[in-house]
């Protein structure tokens, strides 16, 4: 009997026919080997795009890494319960806004430029869009009498009252409707002056003198941040 392998006969059957009897063999050829079933996985992407894929895939591991590190903002309730717009008590202190306030007087001479000399409805108008934390205000008329007089420097423009810390460190609420305000703002002046005592060499100094302002809360009814964008548009306010 030939016991070489024919040339179309599997290498596995000729394998098995080499450990096993013919009938042995041929049964697991068929149980096991061609008869078993094939779990096929899903097929990666084609080679041209597994660079892709593979950038894709590292790119949306980032975004979750990132997602995962960012908290989460809080809303406007969560803010308000934690008090983070409560101005605490020990920092209820005049002196401590002192240095703000003289921040805010080279703020608001820059913004009003030449027509903090002049005022007029340029200077409201300019006026009208600027922020107010840090100025230097006082209450001189208001449908409420007892809020006349209050004075300080405002430590929160909210869009419908000031936050006044005033000189007795103390904190006042004032609303802007129906109330005006009042603020200075110091601007040096040049004074001639002669020089020496000597007839015709004149020369010249500067002395400060203040620029009053006075505001209608009415037209500040916004928040400081919106502001900016708004157009100002001059009213009298029937409550005053």
């Amino acid at each position: 009997m030939d016991a070489r392998p024919k040339k179309d006969q599997p290498i596995a059957a000729v394998l098995l026919s080499r450990a096993h009897e013919p009938d042995e063999a041929s049964k697991i050829l068929t149980e096991k080997i061609q008869q078993r079933p094939l779990l096929l996985t899903r097929s990666s992407p084609p080679p041209s795009d597994a660079r892709a894929a593979r950038r894709r895939a590292q790119e949306k591991k980032k975004q979750q890494r990132r997602k995962a590190l960012k908290p989460k903002p809080l809303s406007a309730s969560e803010r308000r319960r934690l008090g983070l717009y409560d101005v605490p008590r020990r920092g209820q202190r005049y002196a401590l806004f002192e240095p703000l306030h003289r921040l805010w007087l080279g703020y608001v001479r820059e913004i009003l430029g030449g027509e903090v000399h002049t005022g007029g409805e340029g200077a409201a108008a300019k006026l009208a869009s600027a922020d107010f934390h840090g100025a230097g205000v006082e209450v001189v008329r208001s449908g409420c009498v007892s809020r006349v007089g209050i004075e300080g420097i405002v430590v929160k423009d909210s869009k419908f009252a000031f936050e006044v810390v005033t000189k007795k460190d103390r904190l006042k609420l004032v609303p802007k409707e129906g109330t005006v305000f009042r603020f200075e703002v110091p601007v040096p002046v040049p004074v001639p002056v002669t020089m020496g005592g000597e007839e015709g060499q004149d020369g010249s100094e500067e002395r400060t003198s203040n620029m009053v302002f006075e505001i209608h809360g009415e037209q500040f009814q916004f928040r400081s941040a919106d502001r900016a964008s708004r157009k100002f548009r001059s009213h009298f306010s029937k409550k005053l």
